[in-house]
């Protein structure tokens, strides 16, 4: 399958530099160059492409917005950023908007490789270090969404007590401690009491060694 790509970049030698370094690849097809967001959302609807590298800081129409709009009328299209750019700042607005990925411009070129095939099928792509600053983000988010009772509850469970062993400690009723993990699900996205600790010690809500 010939994956069919536009760059979106307001630098010429970034385009050209990229251009090469694609069509080095037999399966990958530049269908257009775009040197701002305007001009990408134009092109996403005349060429219909599978994938659009999109930088977010262009003149005219930013990469931001521009994901925005074409996302509102091709939801099927795959947008990959593809900046110099990794504050939150950056990162969390385009993964909201709707960007299949977010990679850096350092990439080594084999990564630009897999992480286009990737998002050509759909599939989420992001940097080390993108990644990284994600999973911070969420673990901040859910610490913050957890109450300070829902967070003891999740302690207790990662040491091995049992929901009337966490009541008796906690002086509350087993029910309300039932009710407490329902909660606790919900707010964590996930399913069972596993699960939910697992969760907790990957985004150090909670600590095993104290």
């Amino acid at each position: 399958m010939t994956i069919r790509i536009i760059i979106a970049d307001d630098h010429p030698v970034v385009r050209s530099g990229l251009r090469a370094l694609l069509t080095s690849q037999p399966d990958f097809e530049i269908v257009a160059e775009a040197a701002n967001g305007e001009e990408a959302s134009t092109l996403s609807v005349s060429q219909n492409p599978d994938v659009i590298l999109m930088d977010l800081q262009m003149p005219v129409v930013d990469g931001l917005t521009a994901i925005r709009r074409i996302l509102a009328l091709q939801p099927e299209v795959n947008i990959l950023v593809l900046t110099t750019y990794d504050s939150d700042a950056d990162i969390m607005p385009a993964i909201e908007a709707g960007a299949t990925g977010y990679l850096l411009k350092d990439a080594p070129s084999e990564s630009l490789f897999r992480a286009v095939r990737s998002a050509a099928q759909g599939e989420v792509v992001l940097a080390p270090s993108v990644a990284d600053k994600i999973t911070r983000r969420l673990a901040r988010s859910a610490m913050d969404s957890l109450s300070l009772r829902e967070i003891e509850v999740l302690d207790l469970a990662a040491k091995g007590n049992s929901n009337r062993e966490i009541a008796d400690k906690l002086h509350i009723t087993e029910a309300t401690a039932k009710s407490h993990f329902v909660h606790i699900f919900t707010k964590l996205g996930v399913s069972d009491r596993t699960a939910a600790v697992t969760a907790a010690l990957k985004r150090k809500i909670i600590r095993l060694n104290h």
